[in-house]
Order: structure tokens, then C-alpha cells, then sequence
């Protein structure tokens, strides 16, 4: 079973994803009661006729248990500006639920989309000292899709021929776009590009959500399609290569600190964290954006959210 936590538009949009995939029984979990079971039953005629999954809504945590994955996607609020504003509000909000897993689904595959995403990650972990292989923050994957895109519009191509995009390090301005990880074809685009072309290439990630929030839109299918294929990979059991924000030990130098890397996720969790090699600036950046999340979560502990 999978159950989702927040019935808002990127909660609901997974759970149609799941629901319209036939991919596992699904348990829409909302403050309102209400509005969960009337977006359960919507997504009812979306389920494959061949399908025999169901879909319920409710505002009972009780009914988590046995949940093999379990999505957080609540939001305390619809005005943002910063990633970082909700960070007491939501951490506070991020302690209860977990509190409600560790009760009744303690096993759960936990994926968290709630922003700022490293450092609810790290707290849902600490608080209930959850095993580090079980909870994921989904972000870097979502940020890794976007770099594809934009350099796949910046070298005139289609992303099909882009490979190796990836973003490391928190899901905000810190980011960091490995720039010698990626390939246009069998060239390095690195090669390809000018500094400034990359430069702005940079910031054009970073503010992706930006451009999104000043379009009057949000980010919603990508961060839902993103958390359905992690879901996927988890429920189906097949090795998924891709990133997400995760409690590192001391890889890439770095401990007691949530942020995004490379990884192998499948039905036991973080199957792998995969190391690659990073050019000296991208270390030394990976290493001021793991800073940048250790201070908020420093934040988040001293004023005891």
C-alpha cells in the first residue's frame, strides 16, 4: 500500500499517477477528511479496468499501517517566497507525522516532497531515528530533470540526447549542476559551452521554481512524476538510478547532513549511494551547499521546532 500524506495539488496529482498506473492500493491521508475521500473517489475512475487496486480517503493516521510507502507532500501554507520561510512550521508539522509512522508503519519506505526538503528529511530521521536507508527526500531528481531540459534547450536539441544531468547538493539556491557529469551524445557538454553560457545555465536551474511561481503556476507534475517513479521502483522492487536527498556517512567527504546525490533505490530502499567524480569547483561547492543545509537544520534543533 502506499500512503499519501497531503492531498494538495502534487499529493493528489501521485496519487493519480499511482492510481491511474494500477501501481498499489493507495491511502490518501488529509486534514480534511473530506476533501481526501472526494479526491480518492475521483481518482476511482481513473484505475485500469484490469486493475485491482483501490483507493480511499481519510483523515485517520491509524489507517497507515502496513503502508509499504509513505509520501509526505503536506504544505502549512500556499504563500512562499522562500524555500526556507515555512522551515520552523514545516519541521514542526514534519515531527507529528513522523511521530504517527514510527507508531503505526515504522517499516514504511518514507519519501519526503515537503520543502525545504534536506532538512525535513534529516529531522523526520533524527526525531524517530529512522533507518537511513528507509527515508528519502525527493528534489535533486526533480532538479536533474530541469537541468536536462535547459540544456537540452541551450545546445538546440531534444533531452533524449542529453544524458548524465545531474544535480547534487540542497533543493535550493545552493544547488549544485554537474556540469562534467553531463553529456550531449558522446561529448562532454562542458565542451561544449562557454563559462558564461554555463553560468547562466546555473542560474536558470536554481530559478526554475521562480519562473514557475512568477508564471502563476506551481511545481506540480515534475515533483509528481519524479515521487511516482522512486514510488515505482520501491513497490515493483527494480533498481531505479537516480537522486535524492539522503543522510550521508562520509560520502563525498560530507557527514550528518541531508542533501541530494546519485543513488540506486529499489524495495529495500537506498539500495546504493553511487560516488562519482566531481571536478574540484563542483566539490568545493557540494561542500558550501551541504553548509547551507547543516545551518538550517542547526536552526531548526536550537529553537527545538
Amino acid at each position: 500500500m502506499i500512503s499519501i500524506i497531503g492531498s494538495g495539488r502534487v499529493g493528489s496529482t501521485i496519487a493519480f499517477l499511482c492510481g491511474s498506473s494500477g501501481l498499489d492500493n493507495i491511502l490518501l491521508v488529509n486534514r480534511d477528511g473530506k476533501k481526501a475521500y472526494g479526491i480518492a473517489l475521483d481518482i476511482s475512475n481513473a484505475i485500469p479496468q484490469t486493475s485491482s487496486i483501490s483507493i480511499t480517503g481519510t483523515s485517520d493516521y491509524t489507517k497507515i499501517a502496513g503502508s509499504d510507502v509513505i509520501i509526505i507532500a503536506v504544505s502549512a501554507s500556499m504563500h512562499v517566497v522562500s524555500r526556507t520561510e515555512l522551515l520552523h512550521e514545516h519541521a514542526s508539522l514534519i515531527r507529528e507525522i513522523s511521530s504517527k509512522i514510527k507508531q503505526h508503519a515504522p517499516d514504511s519506505k518514507i519519501l519526503v516532497v515537503t520543502n525545504p526538503v534536506d532538512v525535513l528529511t534529516y529531522v523526520i530521521q533524527k526525531h524517530e531515528d529512522l533507518p537511513p536507508k528507509n527515508v528519502l527526500g525527493i528534489a535533486s531528481s526533480l532538479d536533474s530533470s530541469r537541468f536536462r531540459y535547459i540544456l537540452a534547450r541551450e545546445l538546440k536539441t531534444n533531452q533524449s540526447e542529453i544524458s548524465g544531468a545531474l544535480v547534487m547538493g540542497e533543493h535550493d539556491d545552493s544547488m549544485v549542476p554537474i556540469f562534467s557529469n553531463a553529456r550531449f551524445g558522446s561529448k562532454k557538454v562542458s565542451d561544449l559551452l562557454t563559462g558564461e553560457n554555463m553560468d547562466r545555465i546555473k542560474s536558470d536551474v536554481r530559478n526554475y521554481w521562480k519562473s514557475l511561481r512568477d508564471s502563476h503556476w506551481y511545481s506540480v507534475f515534475g515533483i509528481a512524476k519524479n515521487t511516482f517513479a522512486i514510488a515505482e521502483a520501491i513497490i515493483k522492487n527494480h533498481d531505479l538510478e537516480t537522486s535524492a536527498s539522503v543522510l550521508l556517512e562520509g560520502q563525498y567527504g560530507l557527514t550528518d547532513v541531508c542533501i541530494g546525490v546519485p543513488l540506486i533505490v529499489n524495495n529495500d530502499g537506498i539500495k546504493q549511494i553511487r560516488t562519482i567524480n566531481l571536478e574540484k569547483a563542483e566539490a568545493e561547492a557540494l561542500y558550501i551547499s551541504s553548509n547551507r543545509v547543516k545551518e538550517n537544520i542547526h536552526k531548526v534543533f536550537a529553537l527545538g521546532t
